[in-house]
């Protein structure tokens, strides 16, 4: 029988894909990544090839889309409560760095003159639906 590989999922970095590669072995699935090696080395690569390709066996494919589907997409606190959305009260809320205010920009382009990572972000909460960007206090 031939074993081939199925793309069921693509990330723009390697760790999320470990995350997701644990959770699914931990069902008996047999997981590879592709292209990881290559997004640790050099980051920046990561949209130009694709991300890191999480695949499965095509006969577990379909297993392994309910198991990614049941995961959810979306921020929650501390608690584990779902965050809400203070215009529409929506859950469908994503967390995202922004580098808008002037901190984080000044973070930035000394991390980008000096070759190093920035060591200030600022992390902003968006609605999904309504687009809406807020800070969670």
């Amino acid at each position: 029988m031939s074993q081939t590989f199925k793309t069921i999922a693509k990330f723009q970095y390697t760790a999320e894909a470990q995350i997701i590669k644990g959770r699914l072995e931990s069902e008996g699935i047999q997981v590879f990544l592709s292209d990881n090696i290559t997004i640790d080395t050099d980051p920046l690569v990561s949209n130009a090839i694709g991300g890191v390709k999480l695949k499965v066996l095509s006969t577990d494919a379909m297993q392994a889309q309910h198991i990614l589907e049941s995961i959810n997409k979306y921020s929650i606190d501390d608690d584990g409560n779902a965050i809400h959305c203070p215009n529409c009260n929506s859950t469908e809320v994503a967390m995202f760095s922004t580098i808008k205010d002037l901190k984080s920009f000044f973070a930035f382009v000394f991390g980008f003159i000096s070759g190093t990572l920035p060591f200030y972000s600022k992390d902003k909460y968006r609605c999904a639906n309504c687009d809406t960007e807020f800070d969670v206090k």
